[in-house]
């Protein structure tokens, strides 16, 4: 029989951690649930289901990026609704010049935290209020609130990943700041309640993810850097 270690160990390893974010709406929930179970079991036990679908939902599992230099890797888990050459968000000041553009729409049963999608340091921070459309449509990259990063890579490679709220999404968070050093796969940020995460690239990146292919944030490549990037 396996020991009580050796179990506490597998738990660890098989149940996702879950960002901080999501502690207070868990703690409130567990508390509810034990008051409700005094009024009523059936109660008390629908609200014990909503707490653990709340923490299932804050989950932060971990992940291993890949080992090669001059790529880019996904920033969120969710599904690529389009891939396209548009403009960056005018507040990170690339101007009005079109780049590759990776999208990704996470639904309410997707991962939800944000991840850095390659070595560099943060430049730019920039939080911009606007609309709830749903983030599966195209313009909610352009009207839906949202928050702005500017990275920059260790060989001077510039591109922007953009946290964007969706229908019902009402809360954007962004734990880093201009000046931090930042690694591929750390976690960043986290958009609740369905939302979309889009990823301009350097000119003369090679887009390698496709409409309808699912990514995984942290881990799957979604471009090849330019020649001489690294």
């Amino acid at each position: 029989m396996p020991s009580p270690r050796h179990l506490l160990a597998l738990a660890r390893d098989t149940i996702p951690p879950m960002h901080p974010a999501g502690r207070p709406y868990v703690v409130g929930g567990a508390i509810t649930s034990l008051l409700a179970r005094r009024v009523s079991p059936g109660i008390g036990m629908a609200c014990a289901l909503a707490t653990a679908c709340c923490a299932w939902f804050f989950r932060e599992p971990r992940r291993v990026p890949p080992q090669r230099d001059g790529v880019v890797v996904a920033a969120a888990d969710g599904l690529v609704s389009s891939t396209a050459d548009a403009p960056p968000p005018e507040e990170l000041g690339f101007g009005e010049t079109s780049l590759p553009r990776v999208s990704v729409f996470l639904s309410v049963f997707d991962v939800h935290v944000q991840r850095i999608p390659l070595d560099g340091e943060v430049v730019r921070i920039v939080y911009r209020p606007g609309t709830f459309v749903s983030a599966d449509l195209d313009k909610a990259s352009e009207v839906n609130e949202r928050n702005s990063m500017l990275l920059r890579g260790r060989h001077g490679d510039e591109l922007a990943v953009v946290q964007i709220a969706g229908l019902i999404a009402r809360r954007i968070v962004c734990s880093v700041q201009s000046g931090d050093p930042v690694r591929v796969g750390d976690t960043y940020g986290l958009i609740r309640f369905g939302s979309r995460v889009d990823v301009y690239l350097p000119a003369g990146s090679e887009v390698l993810v496709r409409p309808g292919q699912r990514t995984i944030g942290g881990e799957t490549v979604l471009a090849q850097l330019p020649v001489g990037s690294g």
